[in-house]
């Protein structure tokens, strides 16, 4: 393995070997490759042993490792630091570029820094290469040339800009050929990254034009089949953006618009880091939160006794996934009914959601605290009654979570409504006395 230069490509959010960006950069580059994944011990340290995104993981890592093999060729997998990883392959390897699709979270910014720093000094480049979502960076900007920060002139210019070239796949499955020609390599299973096999089962990718066609009449009701569930595969790229936004505008606007909700907070994760630990709006850090551990349990468990929230949270519990609407009025309340931190209801989303995403998660909950770049107004409170009569009149979904509705066995309400509404505009407008 020594005698030629190769080029590396570093799989990480992009599970897929089709229409994957960086990986056909890489396969086309004109030098053998060597596929690599790394299971990175300084994000699996912080999850519990059995998470189930860790298995979802392991899953595609194993379905690659059997495609590279079958072309000659095998899945270098390393558990550890990434900067460890790549000292390895550089005293085992003459690289010359490592190409990788990029990544706009902090944490993977800073990862990838002290990667290209390594790799400069031994020699070698790292190219990243634009794969998960449409625009990035500064390709959406005001005309002034500021980031947006408002959703409804965002998707305008969005839109505006999108072209047919935006959305071109790149056929990297067309090139499998020149992969680096080497005997099979280990497979890692639970055990040997120190994990439990994870109780929550990803959604098969499942691309329902059918569905798309009718989500704008559906995507609010929890108790029927009106979302795509491929939260996950967007997360993890086992789908590609190009595919997913090109039948979005072809069969639903509405589906589109999710997909730029998905893109324009990810964008503002980019421009405005400061919103992983603190409001984008600052004056809203200045709320005085009550965060009562006992309201706080009783929300996570979905015992507050207000059945839509409960139920929603029941189903995050058991399934790793909770419908988008019942995302929004579980958050409202525990923001401004209860007077909890969003922050702890953002770790918590984390800690449980098979397609959590941090973007997307931070954007949802700074918008239903009110403290978002283009939130909902503080004074505008889910009242969780009037929701569950809206969007679940039948009680189909309550009744599917939460059997003991109606029973002497379901609590009693951990708070009222009006007083905790009350509470929470006297404690919204203190805080934003000056602003």
């Amino acid at each position: 393995m020594k005698e030629q230069p190769v080029n590396i490509f570093w799989f990480r959010r992009d599970l897929r070997v089709s229409d994957n960006h960086g990986f056909y950069r890489a396969l086309t580059s004109g030098k053998p490759v060597l596929p690599v994944f790394i299971f990175d011990t300084n994000i699996l340290n912080d999850l519990e042993d059995n998470d189930s995104r860790v298995t979802f993981i392991l899953r595609q890592v194993q379905k690659l490792q059997e495609l590279f093999e079958k072309q000659g060729s095998s899945f270098w997998v390393y558990h550890g630091r990434p900067i460890d990883a790549f000292k390895l392959l550089t005293s085992e390897l003459p690289i010359d570029t490592v190409y990788a699709n990029q990544d706009y979270e902090p944490y993977a910014i800073a990862r990838d820094n002290h990667v290209e720093t390594f790799l400069s000094s031994a020699g070698a480049r790292l190219k990243l290469l634009k794969d998960h979502i449409i625009f990035h960076e500064d390709d959406v900007l005001t005309g002034g040339g500021k980031p947006y920060t408002v959703f409804t002139p965002y998707s305008k210019k969005w839109k505006e800009k999108l072209a047919e070239a935006d959305l071109q796949p790149f056929p990297s499955e067309k090139y499998l050929s020149n992969l680096l020609q080497i005997v099979p390599l280990k497979t890692y299973h639970h055990a040997d990254l120190g994990f439990r096999h994870g109780s929550f089962t990803a959604p098969p990718l499942i691309l329902d034009t059918t569905l798309m066609e009718s989500y704008a009449l559906k995507r609010d009701f929890p108790a029927s089949e009106g979302t795509s569930r491929i939260g996950v595969h967007l997360r993890f790229g086992t789908v590609s953006i190009r595919l997913v936004t090109a039948l979005a505008l072809k069969h639903s606007e509405s589906f589109l618009n999710e997909l730029i909700w998905r893109n324009f907070y990810i964008d503002i994760l980019w421009h405005f880091p400061h919103v992983v630990s603190g409001a984008f709006k600052p004056a809203y850090d200045r709320i005085q939160w009550i965060n009562s551990e006992k309201d706080f349990s009783r929300w996570c468990e979905g015992m507050t006794g207000y059945p839509i929230v409960d139920a929603g949270m029941r189903q995050l519990n058991e399934t790793g996934y909770m419908h988008n609407r019942v995302r929004m009025i579980t958050a409202s309340f525990l923001c401004k009914h209860l007077l909890i931190d969003w922050r702890w209801g953002e770790a918590y989303f984390a800690e449980k959601l098979l397609d959590f995403e941090l973007a997307s998660n931070n954007g949802g909950w700074q918008w239903a605290a009110g403290s978002g770049c283009d939130a909902v107004p503080y004074f505008r409170i889910f009242n969780p009654i009037l929701q569950m009569e809206k969007f679940d009149p039948d009680k189909e979904f309550v009744n599917k979570w939460v059997p003991e509705y109606g029973t002497s066995r379901y609590p009693r309400p951990v708070v009222d409504l009006d007083l905790a509404r009350e509470r929470a505009l006297k404690a919204y407008k203190e805080a934003l006395a000056d602003v």
